[in-house]
């Protein structure tokens, strides 16, 4: 029932009112009404329920978005997370009609009550907690509060496959104070949130589950829940391949060659000195970076494996060089070592000397007849001239030193006789020494190869 002029004088009021950018403060005077009216009587230190012996529901959500550190020697996952924690608070709920369709308000977390859940396995010196960022609080009285947080965990770190291995976190998130009875702490979803992940260089992550447990303490005899998420790692192992794995692995097939430097050079035992000093290197480098725990890591079982094995090369080259620098006072090679060694090891070994031919090494055209007979006493060459010009010396002209001449003619024929022969026999044991260099060099060779393909099976 109300005229014309005054209908169109209302709707250019409103359509003013509108335009007129002092209108919009409408709603900022509302809302600071609603939060003047809801913090009135409130206290942001008691359980906000109607009731006291009724449980107050609270939700956990972490979402991860960086692996910050994972210090393996002391045992801690530096992490930044996103945790989102959700509640029922029955003291700060109003009627949105009232206030001007206000639904929902966003104020400091300090204002309101806040379940007081915490990290149970922080590894920080100062316990960071939550940062103090704003909740979202809603006309049903439901708070939703996000904040951020950088995170020091403890976790159980397992070397013993480093490093090809895989670490489990767990992170561990319940109420310090309230009990069960009063606080029912659920995760919202089954895993924790990688949507914002940024992926780390050294570790990949497979996957991140949360369980709830309910757990009686020796302290109390009320339930306590937490909600834990293990967070699965997988240590990206190209770098240390790089870096440890392949250089150790280049290093150790130097040690069998060894064995095949000629051993006048006098520089066998200094090779195998130096290879197992770069391996001592290598091996300190990664004691460093792994805890001081029982396991010994794979590569490190890879580095003593090695460096004992290079040991017993150098032990044994000291011996070998032993028997190469054999004087001319030594012993003749035994039947059984010639029968052995230089027979059957060095076919094996296809060791052969320069005019003989791999295959038949003692049947060779090229060899020399005298060979195997100079050491037999009253064959020498010298000696059957000598012989032969005696028996047929004129005795009228030889009488007078025919005996002397006989005896220093033998001695000399001796000498030569028992040279030849040491000769012989130093040439012998040099063999037998190469054989044995040549042997162990291959043996060794063949260690190196099977360890290589036993650290690298096992690993995979």
């Amino acid at each position: 029932g109300m005229e014309p002029g005054a209908r169109l004088l209302l709707a250019l009021c409103l359509t003013g009112c509108l335009l007129a950018p002092g209108c919009w403060g409408a709603q900022g005077r509302f809302a600071y009404k609603l939060f003047h009216d809801l913090f009135a009587n409130y206290s942001s230190a008691l359980r906000p329920v109607e009731d006291t012996d009724r449980v107050l529901n609270v939700t956990l959500q972490v979402t991860l978005s960086q692996i910050i550190d994972m210090d393996e020697r002391n045992q801690v996952l530096t992490s930044y997370l996103w945790v989102r924690q959700a509640w029922l608070d029955a003291h700060l709920t109003w009627d949105k009609d009232a206030y001007d369709g206000i639904d929902s308000i966003r104020i400091p977390s300090s204002y309101v009550w806040r379940p007081d859940i915490i990290l149970y396995n922080n590894a920080d010196d100062h316990f960071g907690g939550l940062m103090e960022t704003n909740v979202v609080l809603r006309s049903d009285g439901h708070i939703m509060w996000d904040s951020p947080a950088i995170t020091k965990s403890s976790c159980k770190v397992d070397v013993s496959y480093f490093p090809f291995d895989g670490q489990r976190c767990r992170l561990t998130f319940g109420s310090w104070t309230y009990n069960g009875n009063q606080i029912d702490l659920r995760n919202q979803l089954d895993a924790g949130d990688l949507t914002d992940f940024v992926k780390n260089v050294e570790w990949e992550v497979l996957g991140m589950p949360a369980t709830r447990n309910v757990i009686t303490y020796g302290c109390c005899s009320e339930p306590y829940p937490d909600v834990t998420y293990t967070l699965l790692l997988r240590r990206r192992a190209s770098f240390y391949i790089f870096n440890l794995l392949l250089p150790c692995i280049m290093v150790s097939f130097l040690a069998p060659l060894g064995f095949y430097l000629p051993a006048d050079s006098g520089e066998k035992v200094s090779l195998g000195v130096t290879v197992l000093l770069a391996l001592t290197v290598f091996q300190l480098l990664v004691a460093e970076s792994m805890p001081p725990s029982e396991s010994v890591p794979l590569i490190g079982k890879y580095y003593i494996a090695t460096m004992t094995m290079i040991t017993a090369s150098t032990a044994l080259t000291i011996f070998i060089m032993n028997i190469h620098h054999c004087g001319p006072g030594a012993w003749p090679v035994p039947p059984w070592a010639r029968q052995l060694i230089l027979h059957h090891m060095a076919w094996l070994c296809c060791v052969y000397e320069v005019g003989e031919s791999c295959k038949s090494p003692w049947q060779a055209p090229g060899r020399r007849a005298g060979r195997g007979d100079t050491g037999m006493p009253g064959e020498s060459p010298g000696e059957g001239e000598v012989g032969a010009e005696a028996g047929g010396c004129p005795q009228d002209r030889c009488l007078c030193h025919h005996d002397s001449l006989l005896r220093n003619v033998s001695y000399i024929a001796g000498c030569f006789r028992h040279q030849r022969a040491a000769q012989r026999w130093t040439g012998e044991w040099k063999k037998v020494a190469k054989v044995m260099d040549r042997f162990f060099m291959w043996v060794f060779f063949l260690m190196v190869f099977l360890m290589s393909v036993l650290v690298l099976g096992k690993a995979a």
